[in-house]
């Protein structure tokens, strides 16, 4: 019998791919789609589950078509530090290199688009839309590293939680599909410890700025990971970031 995850995401055709215009394949004609399609094969990872350790070999590359995962580094102590999150559209893996950094796991229930890295690595010879799509989303990858610095180096814990709600928010469907305009809902993919750790802030400081912003009018909250926020601008002022995107002073 399938799998639960089986059931719960479907198997697309890469022209009706959820991700298609955002993932490594945005730029793809309708031939090189057809190749991206030979050689493709999904996974499917419960929440919590390990996609693959630090230092293992890794024998493919991937796009997150569903759910979450996370970034992980184990310090020689022993300490863990959780130091980013793959959402829909990210790529997991780097073609020319056999192992990985970081130990990756899936923080939701996870649905990978799979291609065997050695014959990517050839795809990405003959396509050059898929090496200059790679190509653009490394660097928008190193300006997000850039701006998380920042983040944690600079501003307070309000503005912290406000960044990464805008961060998850800008990233979610109902945001793409309405632009920003009007009411942008979504599912927290990790929970307040695990926000706690990614943001360097305790599990009490996080309860309570997010209970502020909810107080404030900033974000509705239902249950424990829904967020409705009514006002995406109002939202951003709570950021510390100018119009550019920079940090206040």
């Amino acid at each position: 019998m399938p799998n639960k995850q089986q059931l719960a995401f479907p198997q697309a055709e890469c022209a009706d791919c959820p991700i298609r215009h955002r993932a490594v394949c945005a730029r793809c004609e309708t031939d090189e789609l057809e190749k991206l399609e030979s050689i493709k094969y999904y996974r499917n990872y419960d929440a919590g589950q390990t996609i693959v350790w630090s230092g293992d070999k890794m024998d493919f590359v991937a796009s997150v078509v569903y759910g979450v995962a996370s970034l992980t580094q184990t310090m020689e102590d022993g300490r863990r530090q959780m130091v980013g999150l793959l959402l829909p559209s990210d790529f997991l893996g780097r073609p020319n290199r056999e192992s990985v950094a970081y130990d990756v796991t899936a923080t939701t229930d996870l649905q990978l688009c799979c291609f065997r890295r050695v014959p990517f690595l050839d795809l990405m010879d003959q396509t050059p839309h898929i090496a200059q799509r790679l190509l653009e989303m490394t660097l928008d990858e190193l300006d997000a590293a850039r701006e998380w610095m920042l983040l944690l180096g600079r501003k307070t814990a309000r503005e912290k939680i406000a960044s990464f709600l805008s961060i998850i928010a800008r990233r979610d469907a109902t945001f793409n599909n309405t632009g920003g305009h009007g009411e942008v809902a979504f599912d927290l993919p990790l929970t307040r410890e695990a926000m706690a750790d990614y943001l360097g802030l305790t599990l009490e400081t996080v309860s309570r700025q997010m209970s502020g912003l909810k107080r404030d009018g900033v974000i509705r909250l239902e249950g424990k990971r829904h967020v409705v926020i009514p006002d995406f601008d109002l939202l951003m002022d709570e950021t510390g970031d100018d119009a550019d995107g920079g940090i206040l002073s």
